[in-house]
């Protein structure tokens, strides 16, 4: 398979989907024109604020959110895969999915994914959020057929949840998509190594676009945007700021990575020395 150039766009989203999908559209261009193939937004891309501990994004149903014709127009002019990093669609049941998109170059959707772990925390006083408050969880793990490969999709706290990405590269991924909106304190401390773990891990590289910056609402989004290697080398960062960030993503280092170090076909099933006493107290 041929290298491509992925990017990640990185910037603080607004409740107003206008000027969002504007900066979206800005950059993407901005990444296009820089050679990128596979370009990424971050969660909630399209518009989000924060009320107390509540996560309250801009939301519509599929078929009338505005952030989906409008990317897909861009993908089929630009000749690009864009992931939608996650939009907030309103369910058939009233309830809100954290849902991210594949688009193709001919502008369709490819696949779908709804956020499975939802970001319930107390940080400390005065940073605690309730994701569930508003979003409803997912429950399938989603990995989108690319010309380079498996693109496994998660948001953000799925980050948190290795088991969640040695499933995507059990069925085929190898290239895992993280688009977040960590918090400036939990990203200080965890992004950096928690992206290049899962990276490394699965010998997978790992795309993750991130929003930076003070979002209405007072949360504070790291930024930070990684492309990591399946060596667990970072190959790019985007630091603080709006901007647009690329690397180069080979197929043949995934295999490399996977040669050298083969534990994904290493896995083998276990049960705890409990679990294994109750069995057999069972069995007697």
């Amino acid at each position: 398979m041929e290298t491509i150039k992925a990017a990640c766009i990185q910037f603080c989203a607004r409740p107003e989907i206008e000027i969002n999908l504007a900066t979206s559209l800005r950059l993407i261009r901005q990444a296009a024109a820089a050679g990128a193939k596979l370009v990424a937004l971050p969660e909630y891309f399209s518009g989000v604020r924060t009320e107390g501990h509540r996560v309250v994004p801009t939301a519509f149903s599929e078929a009338e959110h505005p952030a989906i014709p409008m990317l897909a127009a861009a993908a089929r002019e630009l000749g690009l895969w864009v992931l939608l990093g996650s939009l907030g669609i309103v369910r058939a049941d009233g309830r809100i999915a954290n849902r991210a998109y594949v688009i193709d170059p001919a502008g369709r959707v490819t696949a779908r994914y709804d956020k499975i772990h939802l970001f319930d925390v107390a940080l400390e006083a005065g940073k605690e959020y309730r994701e569930s408050a508003t979003i409803a969880p997912g429950s399938v793990a989603v990995v989108a057929d690319t010309p380079w490969g498996g693109l496994g999709l998660s948001i953000c706290y799925d980050l948190r949840f290795p088991q969640l990405y040695r499933q995507l590269a059990h069925e085929g991924a190898s290239m895992l998509a993280v688009p977040a909106g960590f918090t400036k304190l939990t990203g200080e401390a965890h992004w950096h190594v928690l992206c290049r773990a899962r990276a490394i891990e699965n010998g997978a590289y790992v795309i993750a676009p991130c929003q930076n910056g003070t979002l209405e609402g007072g949360a504070e989004c790291f930024g930070h945007s990684l492309i990591v290697d399946p060596w667990g080398e970072i190959l790019a960062d985007g630091g603080e700021g709006e901007g647009v960030v690329i690397a180069e993503i080979d197929p043949a280092q995934v295999t490399e990575a996977r040669r050298r170090i083969p534990a994904l076909t290493h896995d083998r099933a276990f049960s705890t020395e409990a679990a294994e006493e109750q069995r057999i107290m069972r069995s007697a």
